[in-house]
């Protein structure tokens, strides 16, 4: 465990290249246990980029990522997932075919205690109702909302430590997008750690502690929230 005070996860110095192109420069950000920090910034600024690299989904030319202490810089995503680190992918990537319930099984993959991953579905079942009356249907055949709250489930089967929520509002009506951040604000009272990629900046801020502005793979603005809501970059920029 982390010692008091010490980041759950750190990131430093990160760069990732994709070719010729550099999609993060030097990136350095952290997370505490029981925060909301969200990742800012215009299409291609580099926010997906940085939660692919936490997961371990795409390799990193420089730089270091830290989780509870320990180097992940070399680690796979699988071994990530055992360390406590679940995505929720942009899109949702559901297994369309597959029922409710067999997608949320496949969040515990690297689990092996059946008679806890049982008791883990029928909590995911009670936090989202609506999955549970439809635990036999095919993915496929749930609303958006529907399949972000399943994407969620999914990701908190492998009891996560950290969180990591990549454009949770993304293609959705602006009502049932209110709904998802309510419950990602029900997660974090929960105590849930989350670093939320999200490009409606106004509900991020309100639902984050900290937040980081990214431009072009470069970090350029960072602090509390509640006054990157009020700065004036951040409401020229992101808040119109």
């Amino acid at each position: 465990m982390s010692a008091p005070g010490t980041p759950l996860l750190e990131v430093a110095d990160l760069s990732i290249r994709y070719g010729r192109v550099q999609a993060l420069e030097h990136v350095t950000l952290e997370v505490r246990a029981g925060e909301v920090v969200s990742l800012l910034g215009a299409n291609g600024a580099g926010k997906s980029t940085t939660l692919r690299s936490i997961s371990r989904i795409i390799p990193i030319h420089g730089g270091r990522i830290a989780f509870d202490t320990r180097d992940i810089s070399g680690a796979r995503p699988s071994d990530v997932v055992r360390l406590g680190i679940a995505q929720v992918p942009e899109g949702r990537r559901m297994l369309a075919r597959q029922s409710v319930l067999d997608n949320l099984l496949l969040g515990a993959y690297t689990r092996g205690d059946a008679a806890e991953v049982q008791a883990d579905v029928e909590r995911q079942f009670a936090r989202f109702p609506v999955l549970a009356e439809r635990r036999r249907q095919l993915a496929g055949t749930l609303s958006g909302g529907e399949q972000q709250m399943l994407a969620i489930a999914r990701a908190l089967m492998s009891r996560p430590r950290l969180l990591l929520l990549d454009e949770p509002s993304l293609g959705l009506a602006p009502l049932i997008v209110r709904g998802i951040f309510d419950i990602i604000r029900s997660l974090h009272e929960a105590g849930v750690t989350i670093l939320l990629v999200e490009q409606n900046a106004s509900l991020a801020l309100q639902v984050a502690d900290r937040a980081y502005v990214l431009e072009a793979g470069r970090l350029t603005l960072n602090g509390p929230a509640a006054d990157l809501l009020t700065d004036e970059r951040v409401k020229r920029a992101y808040l119109g």
